[in-house]
């Protein structure tokens, strides 16, 4: 619990409003536990849903026929789609340029975390970015799926769910740790950008299904969401300043909320005519390239959406570090009966003829 969250004497608790900081929250009386309490049941809330989605995606995507076909399709249609198929061709460094994009994200992850000192966060960051990957690699190997096989025969590895867009969807979300308040929503919200970019390009390379990106980033948040609630839990967030990072955030933050937005709207609106292709090939190009395009506007669609989630759900909630110690003093509060145990630090001198004027 946090020293902030004490019990409020007498009255009921009110919720904390426009204005309000830890403060307001250590001395007007906030109950104990309800802010830390109402953090943790949130994200609690968010990462059984993210788990919950993984099944539904896990389950219509990957167990059932119709779901491998719309898949398989909307991998082949990235050759019908002549614009993907121009681009990739004529920069074959892109492939090169991700993988390094990769391993920059990682560094600067921790090199942001510990410029800033914030050393137990930082370890945190990247302890939930592993823990997604290898989550990551256990769905990979051990969730029961039909056995895929080539044209050859041969058979083909599982790519449920992608481990570049896991890399690049912890990356984005690790931001939130390690990163000053005021900037989060520009941090994140970029990351989550470029971490939608790289979802689509292993689409469009055909490294991944569309299923395997969007199970990938709902790892990620159900892992960073768990990871939350239990920071929640330990008493290690408290009310962010009254001047939120809102602002600053808005050049990434708008376009981001708009890919999602779209996104997923297109591709739901497309899903339904894609879904209905034939059971065997020969397959119409055209609606090749819509599965693929459906599949690439849904993917981008719930990766930007899993940017937007903590954002939201640490909406005026700082994480970075613990708050000042800080305890009212003088004369009002030895009045009222407070034990001298200890040194009190307030506004008040120790005077008790104190008069304000």
């Amino acid at each position: 619990m946090a020293p902030y969250d004490r019990l409020r004497a007498g009255g009921s608790p009110r919720p904390l409003e426009t204005g309000d900081t830890w403060w307001y929250a250590a001395v007007a009386g906030e109950t104990a536990g309800s802010f830390s309490t109402r953090v943790r049941t949130r994200t609690r809330r968010a990462c059984l849903g993210a788990v919950l989605l993984l099944t539904v995606v896990y389950a219509g995507l990957v167990l059932t026929a119709t779901g491998r076909r719309w898949g398989d399709a909307a991998v082949t249609g990235r050759r019908a789609d002549t614009a993907a198929a121009t681009l990739l061709r004529e920069h074959p460094s892109l492939a090169g340029l991700t993988t390094f994009s990769l391993a920059a994200g990682c560094v600067l992850l921790l090199a942001v975390g510990l410029i800033r000192k914030r050393y137990a966060l930082t370890g945190a960051a990247a302890g939930a970015l592993a823990t997604a990957l290898a989550l990551t690699g256990l769905l990979q190997r051990f969730a029961p799926r039909p056995r895929l096989h080539d044209t050859a025969g041969a058979l083909v590895p599982s790519g449920f769910p992608s481990a570049q867009t896991t890399i690049a969807v912890g990356i984005a979300l690790g931001l939130v740790l390690v990163v000053p308040y005021r900037l989060r929503a520009l941090a994140v919200g970029a990351g989550t950008l470029w971490a939608a970019a790289v979802g689509a390009y292993t689409i469009a390379s055909g490294r991944h299904r569309p299923g395997d990106v969007i199970a990938a980033a709902l790892v990620v948040l159900a892992v960073e969401c768990g990871l939350l609630a239990l920071l929640a839990r330990k008493g290690k967030v408290r009310p962010g300043p009254r001047r939120g990072p809102l602002l600053p955030g808005l050049p990434v933050t708008v376009p981001l909320a708009l890919l999602a937005a779209a996104g997923l709207g297109a591709g739901l609106w497309l899903l339904g005519d894609t879904l209905a292709l034939p059971a065997t090939a020969p397959y119409d190009p055209a609606e090749l390239r819509l599965a693929h395009r459906c599949g690439q506007a849904l993917a981008a669609g719930v990766t930007a959406a899993t940017g937007l989630v903590p954002l939201v759900l640490l909406r005026r909630v700082d994480v970075d570090g613990a708050p000042t110690p800080y305890r009212l003093g003088g004369p009002f509060v030895e009045a009222a009966g407070v034990q001298r145990e200890s040194e009190l630090v307030g506004p008040f001198t120790e005077d008790l003829d104190h008069e304000i004027s």
